[in-house]
């Protein structure tokens, strides 16, 4: 009994599961190498592609320190094995904090091929080995030796190349498309780090932190820490990133925000349960670092980093913070948006919204305020059309001074046209009222006074109308059955012309002609819409003077 052992195995199958099954998409395949390198400390990686003629190859190259063949074979080559614990999460030199943890990523390479060459250089030795994936899977135990050589090289030569062969993909490699594929995957890149991939060794393209949002068109941009959207949790666990919001809405695949981990991918972009049926967030991309859920003692990151494991008390605080955080991020969407779009619009039609608001009656601006947020806020329509619509509705419904200027009498627009326009309503009145008394006197025959001097003002206006008046302005008018109306109607519209026309004389004429207008309309005694009211008010008395006739 005492010579009996309980021993753990494990079969290669498992290999199987890990490797092949969950590292068949190449980025994900691809950016395990990189993690690697980035962990050695490299400041330059290289990822060429090639195909001649269908066959098909991938090496990475990379400048940093190497592996020794005791770090291979301890550290390399071990499956499963807890960095975190071995070297406290810090790179050979302690220079970074270390993507890795599981131990799993370099089975990744048997996820897209079945051969892999690695060549190895430190401290003048380059220990060149090859992994093959038929020759692991027929092992006959739990141990897999794989054939290595040993040579001599120059003691500055450092960095490892790993070189794909055998590889299961038949599809050509589509350059542009794995870049932007392996910079969502990554935000460390910096002058530090930088990662180039080419094709057939032609032109190669820089992989960047910039690359995965090159073809968006940011409309708003927030970068967090923001004054305007705070989280005192995320604050506070050093939580950092950008979110952007687009000018148009995001393919499905673009939408949501993306969580880094010491720069490297933790959780796919997503909305964290906060309820996506808002439009708002079909705008909404970006990411944030969050550093600390990587120094926990759990592993809370899925194998293959594409989500973090919500379940556990740390993740359900900080899910609930994003939801949180995201939910206040589409509030200040809309309103800087709505600011932003009316900005775009009062350009394109030359309309400052805001002041346009201002000039209508109260009654009426709610309604126009609602139309307005509407095709801004609510609508899909294009840029061009909302400015349109805009343009559309201002034009049925402009400022009430100019919406009142539609329906003045000529002779009032054409006395008063340079004033009003250059909004002086107080000269326009004035100016209108001159103009009145000058006709009325016209029309008239010049009435003079008891000693010959000829009338104004209101003394005019009586003179001039009323029912014993010079001029009538009801005379010409019969019933639609051609009967005449009652002499009492008639009487009554003539003294009414009399008297609102003395009214304007002494009312209006005289207090602008004696007060100055900054205190009547600080007073309030006289204001703008009063001047208005009096435009409206001679309109109507000049229709009556355009049918005057005299009187026998």
């Amino acid at each position: 009994m005492e010579s009996q052992k309980l021993k753990m195995s494990f079969d290669p199958h498992t290999i199987e599961h890990l490797g092949i099954k969950m590292y068949s998409v190449l980025p994900n395949a691809i950016a395990e190498l990189i993690a690697n390198a980035y962990d050695a400390e490299a400041r330059t990686v290289h990822v060429k592609l090639y195909n001649d003629n269908g066959k098909k190859r991938i090496a990475v190259i990379d400048d940093g320190v190497g592996m020794s063949f005791d770090e291979i074979n301890n550290n390399f080559l071990r499956i499963g094995r807890k960095r975190r614990t071995d070297d406290y999460g810090l790179s050979p030199n302690g220079i970074r904090k270390v993507t890795g943890r599981k131990g799993l990523g370099k089975l990744a390479f048997f996820g897209i091929g079945d051969t892999i060459r690695i060549t190895t250089c430190q401290n003048g030795k380059c220990v060149e080995f090859t992994l093959s994936w038929s020759e692991l899977m027929n092992t006959n135990s739990q141990e897999y030796e794989p054939k290595f050589s040993i040579s001599e090289c120059d003691i500055k030569q450092k960095g490892t190349i790993i070189e794909l062969d055998d590889l299961k993909r038949k599809s050509d490699f589509d350059k542009d498309s794995l870049a932007i594929s392996l910079s969502k995957l990554f935000n460390f890149f910096d002058d530090t780090f930088k990662v180039y991939i080419s094709y057939n060794e032609k032109e190669e393209i820089l992989i960047d932190n910039k690359l995965k949002y090159q073809n968006l068109s940011p409309q708003i941009i927030w970068n967090f820490p923001n004054e305007d959207v705070k989280n005192d949790y995320l604050k506070n666990h050093n939580v950092n990133g950008c979110i952007l919001a687009t000018e148009k809405p995001l393919k499905p695949g673009l939408r949501g925000i993306t969580l880094f981990a010491h720069g490297r991918l933790v959780n796919a972009p997503e909305f964290f349960g906060v309820g996506e049926s808002s439009h708002g967030y079909s705008y909404l991309t970006g990411w944030l670092n969050v550093d600390f859920i990587d120094e926990l003692e759990e592993d809370v990151i899925s194998t293959d980093r594409q989500s973090l494991s919500w379940d556990l008390p740390v993740t359900s605080e900080l899910q609930a913070n994003l939801k949180q955080f995201l939910s206040a991020i589409e509030r200040d969407w809309r309103n800087k948006r709505k600011i932003e779009r009316q900005k775009q619009i009062s350009r394109k039609v030359q309309i400052d919204i805001n002041d346009w608001y201002g000039k209508l009656p109260s009654d009426v601006k709610s309604g126009v305020e609602n139309i307005v947020n509407n095709v801004v806020e609510n609508s899909e329509l294009a840029n061009d059309k909302q400015s349109e619509v805009v343009g559309m509705l201002h034009t049925l419904i402009p400022e009430y001074a100019n919406y009142h200027w539609r329906h003045m009498h000529p002779t009032v627009q054409d006395a008063s046209y340079d004033d009003y326009k250059n909004a002086d309503f107080y000269r326009a009145v004035a100016e209108t009222i001159k103009r009145f008394e000058s006709i009325v006197k016209d029309k008239s025959g010049y009435p003079k006074d008891a000693k010959g001097n000829e009338k104004d003002g209101k003394d005019l206006m009586f003179a001039a109308f009323g029912d014993k008046g010079i001029l009538s302005v009801a005379k010409k008018y019969k019933k639609c059955d051609g009967k005449e109306f009652s002499d009492a109607t008639k009487e009554n519209i003539e003294t009414g012309q009399q008297h609102m026309s003395a009214g304007v004389m002494a009312g209006v004429r005289n207090p602008l002609a004696h007060e100055e207008k900054q205190y009547l309309k600080t007073s309030g005694l006289f204001i703008e819409n009063d001047c208005l009211d009096m435009l409206s008010l001679l309109s109507h008395l000049f229709r009556r003077l355009d049918d005057a006739e005299k009187t026998e």
